[in-house]
């Protein structure tokens, strides 16, 4: 009787829990309720349904309107952090043994793959004639001359900043003057090149104040236009949503004036307040290429340094072909700088 008892505990299983005995567990629940549980696929259509309504968001994220609160500009911002919601959803489903939200989470993932996958993927090339970096140094920023040094270093032949305070320009003069011959100052914008620099300007992107300039950098291989510009801030507020429309106007100005560019080779340098999905970027996105999105690796997220959620720092590029695009190392500022590699004698027909 003893060994009976003893060998019936052995094989009830009374031990520890190995690891795969849940899913196990799992997968015997949905063959049982396939064989004699008709309900079984009632089970989860809440879970089902947020899935379908995740996908849905995810495809159609250019049809939601902008009126209310620029609600469809506010998710496009941060649309990549959607997938997190599929691994959750597909532990939900397995616990409640659902076989409609199984089926329903692969929607959400299949849309997310198709329109982010490309990101995942090591897209760097080696070489570059020129390397171009852009830093939001922040105006609160304690350590101006350390955040210069960390961005000679780099190696960038042509450097942009905004926010620049006048307190603090003096010591980026000073600090960056050894590494880069030549730069000009714009307002709260500024460009630092190691080329000489010429056709100078300011963009009015209707402000009342400077944020953006124009310049004509004469590298070995050809001039370039270098377009610095620090769009309007952004902010998320309970009772007015995504508040954006001094940044849109902006946006359309930079746009229009980037399109009226003469020389064939330009390229865009600074902060934008916005990501290369938001729609009310189109007057620049549509007439220029992300250096990430051509020839980085992952997603190139720039803002805030602590965290970095969201690409709002751009280099963006029309008639050279971008090589490699990276974040640089934390500095002083709320933002990544971000730094690329181009071949500018491409050919500008091919942007």
């Amino acid at each position: 009787m003893a060994r009976q008892a003893y060998v019936t505990e052995a094989a009830g299983g009374s031990g520890p829990e190995r690891p795969g005995d849940r899913l196990r567990r799992l997968a015997r629940g949905f063959s049982d309720g396939r064989r004699g549980d008709a309900g079984i696929w009632r089970r989860g259509l809440l879970l089902a349904a947020f899935a379908v309504a995740l996908a849905l968001v995810m495809l159609m994220h250019a049809q939601i309107p902008n009126r209310i609160g620029n609600l469809g500009s506010l998710i496009e911002t941060f649309l990549p952090w959607a997938g997190l919601f599929v691994p959750v959803l597909l532990v939900l489903a397995l616990v409640r043994r659902s076989p409609i939200a199984l089926i329903a989470v692969l929607l959400p993932g299949i849309v997310w793959f198709n329109q982010f996958s490309s990101l995942l993927t090591d897209k760097t090339g080696t070489g570059g004639e020129l390397m171009v970096a852009t830093h939001n140094v922040n105006a609160d920023n304690r350590d101006p001359s350390g955040t210069a040094r960390d961005l000679a270093a780099s190696g960038a032949q042509v450097l942009a900043l905004e926010e620049l305070q006048t307190s603090a320009l003096p010591v980026y003069e000073r600090t960056l003057a050894p590494a880069y011959r030549y730069h000009t100052v714009q307002g709260t914008v500024g460009l630092w090149s190691k080329y000489p620099i010429s056709g100078v300007r300011s963009v009015d992107i209707k402000l009342g104040w400077t944020r953006a300039l124009r310049a004509s950098v004469g590298t070995p291989e050809g001039a370039v236009a270098v377009y610095v510009a620090h769009m309007p801030s952004v902010r998320v507020k309970l009772n007015a949503g995504f508040t954006a429309a001094q940044r849109d106007e902006s946006a359309d100005a930079l746009g229009e004036a980037i399109a009226g560019e003469r020389l064939p080779r330009v390229v865009l340098l600074g902060d934008l307040n916005g990501t290369m999905s938001d729609r009310s970027l189109n007057a620049v996105t549509s007439q220029m290429r992300s250096t990430q999105g051509a020839a980085g690796s992952g997603f190139g997220f720039s803002w805030p340094a602590s965290f970095p959620m969201a690409r709002i720092d751009q280099i963006m590029v029309r008639g050279v072909e971008p090589v490699s695009s990276w974040t640089l190392p934390r500095t002083g500022s709320d933002h990544l700088p971000v730094a690329a590699r181009v071949n500018v004698t491409t050919s500008a027909t091919g942007s």
